[in-house]
């Protein structure tokens, strides 16, 4: 009886395990990291053979900065399953993360791990992209008395373009544009958007222009993007562009509304922010009352947040 008792009940079993990663998976993708962890920190530990959900565990620890937990559920993940690159990736990546919360000194103690992770994924996994986007950066951004080399980091950047031609050409712009070469940056995202055209390759193209101090090319870069991808979030990052520059401001101030009339959670960025925009393009456009306005309702949102609160004082000093 008992073991017809647990024949029956195994189905049973197996689809209530199957729907909390299912709930996990969908609150990490809806940003929950915190629901997340606590749910799945209670089923990993009743089910410690189920590395899913332990990878799962690691997800959401790490989406909330906490690489040193990060950090054990990743390298407890490629202990028991050494053969697996996105295991050894994973364990990488918040090693890399933890080296740039910290001081050089105490960096030491973590770049050679972070190293060998990366290297052992990019060995089990030739077209393992993710890998070589982290190799890139971290040999661009680590102090070369710490192992970063410019010639290691383009080198990586070539396997990424022998594997994928948008990403390889994405890295050659990132590496130009770290190294202060804006013509040939722009020169392979401007290639990444000709041949890819993701709305990854147009936010790096458009992003590098921001930092170009070119918000002109930023904001019609946008603005291609948003013409083909339809995506609500476009609408802020263009509404953000133009009230930062002082630009377009009725452009802007029609995006921003769009973007609020739209809004979920998937957009990412809170209204709040949308309204803080608002009061900036007013600002510029020297309407008091009305940059008031959306700027209060920032801060009713968000009123703790001091960049809404100098905003306001800013305002307030207007004529």
């Amino acid at each position: 009886m008992i073991k017809w008792f647990f024949i029956i009940m195994l189905p049973c079993l197996c689809w209530s395990q199957e729907s909390t990663i299912v709930k996990v998976q969908q609150l990490i993708s809806n940003k929950s990291y915190k629901k997340a962890e606590i749910l799945i920190s209670s089923f990993s530990n009743n089910n410690p053979n189920n590395l899913h959900a332990l990878e799962l565990y690691g997800d959401s620890v790490a989406h909330q900065e906490n690489w040193d937990e990060a950090i054990q559920i990743y390298k407890k993940l490629t202990t028991q399953q050494p053969n697996n690159a996105n295991y050894h990736y994973k364990y990488g990546g918040s090693l890399a993360k933890k080296i740039l919360s910290v001081s050089k000194l105490k960096a030491l103690n973590y770049v050679g791990d972070a190293k060998d992770a990366f290297l052992k994924a990019a060995e089990l996994d030739p077209n393992h992209i993710e890998t070589r986007w982290a190799l890139v950066e971290m040999y661009l951004q680590l102090p070369g008395i710490l192992g970063g080399s410019n010639k290691k980091a383009y080198g990586y950047a070539n396997e990424l373009e022998n594997i994928s031609k948008v990403d390889g050409y994405m890295a050659k712009g990132y590496f130009y544009e770290y190294t202060k070469d804006p013509e040939l940056a722009e020169k392979y995202y401007k290639m990444s958007v000709d041949i890819g055209g993701s709305l990854t390759c147009y936010d790096k193209l458009s992003k590098f222009y921001q930092q170009q101090k070119n918000p002109e090319k930023a904001i019609a870069t946008i603005q291609t993007s948003l013409d083909k991808h339809q995506r609500n979030s476009l609408h802020y990052q263009l509404g953000r562009v133009c009230a930062e520059y002082n630009l377009h401001l009725d452009k802007g101030e029609e995006c921003l509304n769009t973007y609020i009339e739209k809004h979920t959670a998937r957009d990412g960025v809170p209204i709040a922010w949308a309204n803080f925009r608002l009061a900036q393009i007013h600002k510029h456009k020297k309407d008091k009352t009305k940059a008031l306005k959306y700027v209060n309702l920032a801060l009713s949102e968000m009123p703790n947040n001091e960049v809404f609160q100098e905003e306001k004082l800013s305002i307030l000093q207007l004529f």
